[in-house]
């Protein structure tokens, strides 16, 4: 019997032992974080008679075995394939342009056997391994380097904008200025990558805001551009002309992206409209107080007062009927799986594991404030996912496939020291 006992330990223990030095709280809290969307999703579907949470759960279930193949196989391999999967990405985005399938005002999928996939959800990842392969031998820390990143992530990030997708657009941003950080870039040349656009804003709305914002620019140029005096003229000049430019920018976006980025200030301006989304999702929110309504007894949730509830707009049937103490466990479930990918990036066998972690620890962390913001009037509506809840198969996959490369680069450490 000793014997027996001994042996199917010695069985199991070989089955995982490809596997041994895989992150399982990561893994484990991710699986978590999907079965509980699938669970909120059918509550936001139980009137209507919807199939969307079991979908939900099998796609998860095959991106979780796409995850643990991934995480066997060596993440190094990727470096033979960084133009493939650069250029891969950039025909998927233009292939949208000429076969895609339009809905809610955008186009953004390509129907592939009765299924809709979603290319610039994949393209993120996409982004993510190729910024990593470029960056992992030659560092952001000159401003060729610098260039070089930024000219390679704009050609996808204008794909994805034409479609047009805001979101995912800004999901690209998030994600190039954290590998950026992370591969040495001067934090004050990120500074003024992202000052046209608070100049656009600030110039048009508040100007002495603007002005107050110019001079601080001129310091940081001033600091850490090699042409201190041309740099700090160059920095207002750029942000002038960048406040001058908000009309015609303004003019670039569809009717609806407006809509969303001004009536976050004010919803009730349009309660019928523009703001429905918001006010009812704030309704939704603080009816959960404390403890929450209970699971499937959520009035604004079952009524369907909320559009889009069981994919953007999730966060807001989980404040409702999980109330405030459900809110704030899956908020430290999302901080759990951070500190695992800040974790494995520090403990990275070289660079490229490195920011492969940090690439994913940036579009998740992006996407989760961006999605949570937006459903309690901080942020505009701006359709980003909150990862591994919301209803969307392209979005799970990503996420999954992200976590896999992730797990990858923990199982491939020389040593284990966490």
């Amino acid at each position: 019997m000793l014997q027996k006992r001994l042996m199917r330990r010695v069985n199991w223990t070989s089955f995982l032992y490809p596997w041994q030095r895989v992150d399982w709280l990561l893994l484990f809290l991710s699986v978590g974080l999907t079965t509980i969307g699938g669970i909120m999703i059918r509550s936001t579907e139980l009137n209507l008679g919807w199939t969307d949470w079991w979908q939900h759960w099998l796609v998860g279930g095959i991106g979780l075995v796409l995850a643990m193949l991934l995480a066997r196989w060596h993440y190094k391999n990727l470096l033979q394939l960084q133009w493939v999967i650069y250029a891969i990405t950039n025909l998927s985005l233009i292939a949208v342009i000429f076969i895609g399938t339009t809905a809610l005002g955008a186009q953004r999928w390509i129907t592939i056997g009765g299924f809709n996939l979603q290319p610039s959800e994949f393209a993120k990842l996409g982004l993510i391994i190729t910024l990593a392969c470029l960056l992992h031998t030659n560092t952001a820390s000159t401003i060729p380097m610098l260039l070089k990143t930024l000219g390679i992530a704009l050609v996808p990030w204008i794909l994805v904008f034409l479609q047009p997708d805001l979101g995912t657009s800004l999901v690209f941003g998030a994600i190039t200025l954290g590998m950026l950080y992370w591969g040495n870039a001067n934090p004050g040349w990120l500074v003024l990558l992202v000052s046209p656009v608070v100049s656009a804003i600030l110039f048009n709305i508040y100007l002495p805001g603007w002005l107050i914002w110019a001079v601080l620019l001129a310091i940081v140029a001033w600091f850490s551009l090699p042409w201190p005096r041309l740099g700090s003229i160059g920095a207002v000049g750029v942000n002038f002309a960048a406040g001058e430019l908000g009309f015609f920018l303004w003019g670039l976006l569809k009717d609806y992206q407006k809509d969303r980025l001004i009536l976050f200030l004010n919803p009730e301006k349009d309660p019928l409209g523009g703001g429905y989304h918001l006010i009812q999702s704030r309704i939704a929110i603080g009816a959960g107080e404390l403890w929450g309504r209970g699971l499937n007894q959520g009035t604004q949730t079952q009524l369907n007062f909320i559009p889009e509830q069981h994919t953007d707009f999730i966060f807001s049937a989980i404040g409702e009927e999980l109330g405030f103490v459900g809110c704030v466990a899956m908020l430290a479930v999302f901080w759990l799986i951070c500190l695992r990918l800040v974790l494995i990036a520090q403990n990275a066998q070289d660079n490229f594991g490195s920011l492969l972690a940090i690439g994913v620890l940036s579009m998740v962390v992006f996407q989760v404030v961006v999605n949570i913001g937006m459903t309690i009037g901080l942020a505009p509506v701006t359709g980003i996912p909150l990862p591994w809840m919301s209803y969307g198969r392209s979005a799970l996959l990503t996420n999954f496939l992200a976590i896999g490369l992730v797990e990858s680069v923990a199982n491939h450490q020389q040593k284990r020291r966490f």
